[in-house]
């Protein structure tokens, strides 16, 4: 590893802060007599059944059918659960695998096909499966192209997959559409009604995108969706959970933090987060104020009327339990220990979550008392274990491991439990199974794990826009725990206003050179194809010339400028400037 020069120590500086901590082990859990060691083997152990199975019994459709070992699509048609699994392959060490499977999906996955998919589900599935993987990719030992991070072959069809789903937000509001055919569009009778997390939760995968590919459309559409769901906000600061894209009606007015709006306030934060974005993260911390003031009774959520704030549900969905994990990272490590401590006692009821829990009576709600082996209270295990090394949070880990092998493995995988009360199984294994469950249940058991890197160690890559740095840890995990490196969003400087500003700092150095007599280090440039491809800036063309002129063939500037805002994060709590 090179030491960076001062750019790119001016860029690690806000990065590096953005990481969690790396406290020293706490004696609790061995006090507790907890074998993490074990556990974490038993969670690998976990993976394999049920991955293999998948191959054997299921692939290539979308998911296994665990009591009747075969397979059925379910979102797309897509070998979804090997998207899914892909970078907790690489969590769990297997880069042989991960490289199998890359090639398996470059040659078998076809998006020109005439089916209707979920935005939502394809999206943070597909599309944030095959972008994680695509930013993984160097170091899972598979050889990249010349260019990447900004391009290659998992990187253009995450951005074939997106395109696909780029009709669905040709709205009058720019809020999309909840499901779009991948060959024609968004068929002519299509229901105009969304919920919210099916409009708010584009950020993290369309920015991640704009930034690799410089593209905009991506990160455009993301944010106009977001901006619209804020604008059409009660006169109390809250949202419902259903409206029509059309008319910006709300359809269903209950609101609350759970399903239906869920990934919504995960995306304005995470968005924040890996954006460095002030806006984002204010709209946030607006809601979270209305939430408390409405919805928050003796640190459980209710629903509430998204108007008057008048109690509708007094129920626990099993999809709010990432709540607490979000609440760490903007620092708020009591509030979320108390709510997860809340949340923790349902499991240790039924062994599981339930999708519907009544509060004020303490037991399941009918029709909604099955665990489809979801993994949000787990994630929010592991975010608040890294913040505070509480044995608790360890114990939760070691009782999901051991409910989910009692009551829900069978011969060909795991299967989702119908009813926690007589743990009868319903014949589904969800790709989110592999996908989130199994990866935040290893990392809660495995402390060392290159995902938890706290920028002591990093690579400096060099693309064709000069070096930058990547792998430092600080990976913002989608909602389907897709970890996305902060770092790479600033490898590909393709941006007007970005191009500008090399430009203006090469002019200085151009004029300096003139006058002054000194040595730069030059870091070679290995993309002049892909230079000259991406310089459509008309704005300075005596720079362009200079920059691609024989005499320029090395790169005057050891890495791209790197934009920020001075933003700090300390075991997750954000600080934002008043600048």
């Amino acid at each position: 590893m090179r030491a960076p020069g001062t750019a790119m120590r001016r860029f690690l500086g806000p990065l590096l802060c953005l990481l969690a901590l790396r406290l020293p082990a706490s004696s609790g859990a061995a006090a507790r007599g907890l074998d993490v060691a074990s556990y974490r083997e038993r969670v690998r152990a976990m993976f394999y059944h049920a991955y293999e199975h998948y191959l054997e019994s299921a692939f290539p459709y979308d998911e296994l059918r665990p009591l009747t070992c075969d397979g059925q699509d379910t979102w797309g048609s897509f070998s979804l659960t090997l998207i899914d699994a892909l970078d907790t392959l690489l969590i769990l060490g297997n880069v042989s695998e991960f490289q199998r499977v890359v090639n398996v999906l470059q040659e078998g996955v076809d998006f020109d096909i005439d089916v209707n998919a979920s935005v939502f589900e394809t999206n943070i599935r597909v599309v944030g499966g095959l972008l994680s993987a695509h930013l993984l990719s160097r170091k899972a030992g598979v050889e990249v192209e010349a260019g990447w991070p900004c391009s290659g072959p998992l990187l253009r069809m995450a951005e074939e997959a997106a395109r696909k789903l780029l009709p669905a937000f040709q709205t009058p509001t720019g809020m999309p559409y909840g499901t779009v055919n991948l060959l024609h569009g968004v068929n002519p009778g299509e229901t105009p009604v969304t919920c919210t997390a099916g409009i708010g939760t584009f950020i993290v995968e369309f920015a991640t995108l704009s930034h690799l590919t410089g593209d905009p459309v991506f990160e455009d559409v993301a944010r106009k969706a977001l901006k619209a769901l804020w604008k059409n906000r009660s006169d109390i600061g809250l949202v419902g959970n259903h409206i029509d894209v059309i008319t910006a009606k709300w359809v269903a007015q209950d609101a609350g933090i759970g399903a239906g709006v869920d990934s919504y306030f995960e995306y304005l934060v995470k968005g924040a987060i890996l954006l460095q974005d002030k806006e984002l993260m204010s709209m946030f911390l607006e809601y979270n104020k209305a939430i408390k003031n409405y919805t928050k009774f003796d640190d459980w959520y209710l629903w509430v009327q998204m108007y008057k704030g008048t109690v509708s549900m007094p129920v626990f969905q099993s999809l709010e339990a990432y709540w607490p994990g979000l609440q760490s990272l903007i620092g708020d490590v009591d509030n979320a220990m108390r709510t997860f401590l809340n949340y923790y006692t349902v499991w240790k009821q039924f062994g599981g979550l339930p999708e519907f829990y009544n509060i004020p009576q303490g037991y399941t709600v009918d029709k909604r008392e099955g665990y489809p082996l979801r993994p949000e209270l787990i994630e929010s295990a592991m975010y608040l274990y890294r913040a505070t090394r509480d044995p608790t949070l360890l114990e939760l880990g070691r009782d999901a491991v051991e409910s989910i092998e009692k009551i829900s493995k069978v011969d060909c995988g795991f299967a989702t439990i119908k009813d926690l009360r007589d743990h009868r199984l319903d014949n589904r294994m969800e790709s989110f199974f592999l996908a989130e469950t199994i990866k935040y249940l290893y990392l809660l058991f495995d402390p060392d794990n290159f995902i938890h890197n706290d920028g002591s160690d990093f690579d400096v890559v060099v693309t064709p826009y000069g070096e930058c740095v990547l792998n430092a840890g600080g990976y913002i995990f989608n909602t389907e725990a897709h970890p996305i490196d902060p770092a790479a969003l600033h490898c590909c400087r393709k941006r007007r206003e970005e191009q500008w500003e090399v430009e203006d700092l090469m002019r200085e150095f151009y004029s300096r050179k003139k006058t002054k007599k000194f040595t730069l280090k030059r870091a070679p440039d290995h993309g002049e194809g892909e230079n000259a491809k991406d310089s459509q800036d008309a704005s300075s063309e005596k720079a362009g010339e200079k920059r691609n002129s024989k005499k320029s063939s090395y790169s005057l500037l050891s890495c791209p400028s790197q934009s920020f805002n001075s933003k700090l994060a300390v075991l997750g709590q954000v600080f934002l400037d008043n600048t």
